[in-house]
């Protein structure tokens, strides 16, 4: 998975990396070189301490300590260019795999925004906030060790391994002995706990859900005293989340004290290795002490030498193993973030910018189905109606009738199972997105504003016009009935609009949003219960502002009222997705028995002129 996240990689990057190779190389001749000095030292010292002063071959002992200090002078050189390759590694690789996160997030994000709402169904909004977040961190931690170790660790590995293949089998033996307890070790943690590392990310994913869904549900949590169910059921995914965390930290937690038991072992192992070689070293065999001198400096220099080469290798092993501990859990994140990038969006975009038709305004449903994706049911049959630019078109039904349902398909949100909706005399699937959507003023069910501004909120995106002025925005703000509280507010239209519009009554804020559709000039406006938080007062005066302002656009209109359709020129009546009646106000009620009983349900005979 994590060859297709490579992919993301500019040739920039691709060549720090190879940067990064070279100086790798670098630091492991430096640290393979410092145990060579050290041995050299220490025969240097060993073989001196045989030499009497009377001996001719006598060196003195400022002589040894200048060699003492020339080879330790090089041998702190070599440490001081160890250290100063690790830090630029480091900063390369941090700049590399910060970048790699950046461009995934970048990309998802991106991705994201072209999905349709069955698309991010499929995920779920808690999934994708965990992988735009937590699993890029994964990646990215996984990716700045890796770089400073994939290369380094086997290099020095190696570079030790082949130093130490010169001395004494013995030694040989011993750490070949450790590594493979040291492997075998590795191999039966990790495959009790792989498992649980590839679970981690699912259950992260659940602990999210619960906690949006409380802080979402927080006044209905509040006001039905159910504090403790929403504790126990967060507590419950929690508990998941912990116990599995606890497994894998526990499991790594028995692994590396036995890692530095084996390399303690090794050590001892090396040195009672070394104490029998130097004990079988025999002074008769030798022709003078000076002889006798060289071989157990040479022993105690190899055993110094070697002890440093075992050390080196095991600590190179070590620093894979935790490479390889980091990597299954990255994996899934790195999946999981290759899902969402790579996954097509299911609503292609069409080719048609401008139709020919010599139409504007105009929409009409040819026989339309629908279900959601993956779903047996349909939850709109053989619909088929049509409205002429400048009409207003109402629905009403009972509730999961089809109604949000029925106008989302109209700005593709979702596309048609079967039939075509087309508008301006061509099917919407057939548009370039950001030209239909163009055309269309959207007020969803749930007022939806950002932080910023009321200005930036009335004003927000792009409809190919020119950007909207100051006076489009309060001109925009008087049709919605919104100028009295706007101009009320502390700085005006500069008011400061927290996130979600939280500092805004419903009223407000549907007001706010029925602004930000008049002012981007549409032909279309989709008002989906738009009017449900007004007054009846406030809401006739902001029909009756819209149609007198907006003359020439054609409206679809969701509501529950009555009194909000009845002036409609067009009222369709939805039951179970199945259309039972289009036509006026009046006619209705004497041709449909369920807006009959709807509307007897809210208003008397008299108010409805019957």
């Amino acid at each position: 998975m994590f060859k297709s996240i490579l992919k993301y990689l500019t040739k920039k990057e691709w060549g720090l990396i190879v940067i990064i190779g070279i100086i790798n190389v670098i630091q492991v001749w430096l640290n393979l070189k410092i145990p060579e000095y050290m041995g050299i030292i220490t025969r240097y010292i060993t073989n001196s301490s045989y030499i009497t002063p009377g001996d001719p071959l006598f060196i003195g002992k400022d002589e040894v300590m200048n060699q003492v200090y020339s080879y330790g002078e090089l041998m702190i050189l070599c440490s001081i260019g160890s250290l100063i390759t690790t830090i630029v590694i480091c900063y390369i690789a941090s700049r590399v795999a910060s970048r790699l996160s950046q461009d995934c997030r970048s990309r998802m994000f991106n991705r994201v925004d072209s999905f349709s709402m069955g698309d991010i169904n499929k995920f779920s909004i808690a999934s994708l906030i965990t992988r735009s977040t937590n699993d890029v961190t994964q990646v990215q931690m996984i990716f700045t060790f890796g770089l400073q170790l994939i290369i380094y660790a086997p290099m020095l590995a190696i570079g030790a391994l082949f130093k130490i293949t010169v001395a004494n089998y013995e030694w040989t033996l011993a750490t070949s002995m450790a590594m493979l307890l040291l492997v075998v070790m590795f191999v039966i943690v990790m495959k009790a706990v792989i498992p649980k590392f590839k679970k981690m990310q699912t259950l992260t994913d659940n602990v999210n859900d619960r906690a949006r869904e409380n802080l979402m549900g927080l006044p209905v949590v509040r006001a039905y005293n159910a504090e403790k169910y929403q504790e126990e059921k967060f507590e419950r995914a929690n508990d998941e989340l912990v116990k599995t965390q606890l497994y894998t930290t526990h499991g790594m937690a028995v692994m590396f004290p036995f890692i530095m038991v084996i390399m303690n072992c090794l050590m001892l192992a090396i040195y009672w290795i070394g104490a029998i070689i130097i004990g079988r070293i025999n002074p008769a065999d030798f022709a003078s002490m000076q002889d006798y001198g060289e071989a157990v400096g040479a022993s105690i220099g190899n055993m110094i030498v070697f002890s440093s080469y075992a050390m080196q290798i095991m600590m190179a092993v070590m620093m894979l193993l935790i490479l390889f501990i980091m990597l299954p859990r990255a994996q899934v994140a790195g999946r999981r973030i290759y899902e969402v990038i790579e996954t097509e969006p299911s609503i292609k975009d069409g080719g048609v910018v401008e139709p020919d038709t010599g139409l504007k305004g105009t929409i009409e449903f040819k026989n339309v189905s629908f279900k959601y994706p993956g779903a047996s049911d349909y939850v709109l049959k053989d619909i088929s109606f049509s409205a002429k630019q400048g009409e207003t078109i109402a629905f009403i039904g009972s509730i999961g009738s089809g109604k949000t349902t029925l106008v989302n398909l109209v700005p593709r949100f979702y596309d048609v199972s079967e039939g075509s909706v087309l508008v301006d005399g061509v099917d919407v699937r057939n548009y370039k997105l950001e030209s239909l959507y163009n055309k269309i003023g959207y007020i969803p069910q749930k007022s939806v504003l950002f932080t910023g501004t009321v200005t930036s909120n009335v004003a927000f995106g792009e409809n190919g016009k020119e950007q909207a002025t100051e006076e489009d925005v309060k001109t925009a703000v008087r049709i919605a009935q919104g100028q009295d509280f706007v101009e009320n507010m502390k700085d005006g239209y500069d008011s400061e609009i927290v996130r979600g519009g939280a500092n805004l009554s419903g009223g407000q804020k549907q007001r706010v949003s029925i602004a930000r559709a008049v002012c981007r000039k549409p032909e279309i406006y989709i008002f989906d219960d738009s009017f449900s938080a007004l007054d009846y007062k406030t809401d006739r005066a902001l029909r009756t502002a819209l149609k007198k302002e907006t003359r020439g656009v054609t409206s679809m209109i969701i509501a529950q009222r009555i009194g909000t359709i009845m002036d409609a020129d067009k009222i369709v009546v939805l039951d179970e997705g199945k259309v039972m009646g289009i036509g006026k106000h009046r006619e209705l009620l004497s041709t449909c028995s369920i807006y009959k009983e709807i509307a007897m349900s809210q208003l008397s005979e008299e108010e409805l002129a019957i």
